[in-house]
């Protein structure tokens, strides 16, 4: 009797029944469920900080332009009112007024829009409206993304 006990026990526990497989599936399936919209917003958000980034560093370069122009080391035409006319020129370099040959490079290169993979950005001129989403082109007061979507937090990414 405990032979056939023992011989049952053994060979009914060897393999997985159908059942168990089937939840098994189940759960798996709920967790991918569970998994795949944290994934989703967790690449969002990297690129909303990416954004955020780029954003930083070529407002942080337009702030230097202007800094350089208010202490008198780089020429500046009266219509631009101290801000550069493109972002091209912080990354070709301007030159210094006490040495021409010399030129100071205020960027490596324009960032990419980390949501469209792009180096096309909004302008706003010190003389276009604040809300502006045409640029006049007198000057860059400000740079701003043109990818038209809505951020985690509910603003829209050309708003930030």
């Amino acid at each position: 009797m405990i032979k056939r006990f023992h011989k049952n026990f053994i060979s009914s526990k060897a393999g997985l029944t159908v059942a168990e497989l089937m939840i098994a599936a189940v759960i798996l399936s709920i967790l991918a469920v569970a998994v795949i919209p944290v994934a989703r917003m967790t690449v969002k958000r990297t690129k909303e900080i990416e954004l955020q980034r780029a954003l930083r560093i070529m407002r942080d370069a337009i702030d230097k332009y202007k800094d350089l122009v208010d202490e008198g080391k780089i020429e500046s035409k009266l219509d631009e009112m101290g801000y550069p006319p493109n972002l091209e020129i912080l990354v070709e370099g301007i030159p210094l007024k006490e040495d021409t040959q010399k030129k100071i490079k205020i960027l490596r290169r324009i960032p990419k829009n980390p949501f469209t993979g792009e180096r096309e950005w909004g302008f706003r001129s010190l003389q276009d409206d604040y809300d502006s989403t045409s640029w006049g082109e007198e000057n860059v007061f400000d740079v701003y993304s043109l990818y038209n979507s809505t951020a985690l937090d509910g603003s829209e990414y050309k708003d930030w």
